[in-house]
């Protein structure tokens, strides 16, 4: 029988990320890329974490596809910061994943109570 690596949390992420940011930025607008990250982890209870990796590029995609616009603030402490909020568009795509999560996960339990 073949062994395969032990799964990472980030694994997780996989395809569910523009969801978990649409629907934190949903919730908690004018949070910074750190913050997202933080909330990620902390509402999940640590099972899912977003890496700056992932995370920065799909605020990036997110921005260039409307979803998000994202602004330049300077901190108490003085420096600068890049806060993101959901637009139109933003709420519009996080209907459209969260359905599509819906669906998905109604599958994957059919196949379990099936398998």
């Amino acid at each position: 029988m073949a062994q395969y690596p032990p799964r990472t949390k980030t694994d997780s992420l996989q395809g569910s990320l523009d969801l978990l940011v649409l629907k934190i930025l949903s919730r908690r607008p004018h949070l910074h890329g750190y913050a997202i990250m933080t909330a990620i982890g902390n509402i999940s209870d640590e099972v899912l974490r977003a890496e700056e990796g992932s995370l920065y590029p799909a605020l990036h995609r997110m921005e260039e596809a409307g979803w998000i616009r994202a602004e330049w603030i300077k901190k108490e402490n003085g420096r600068r910061a890049r806060i993101y909020e959901l637009t139109a568009a933003g709420k519009k795509q996080l209907g459209a994943e969260e359905s599509r999560w819906a669906a998905i996960s109604s599958a994957i339990n059919r196949v379990l109570r099936e398998a």
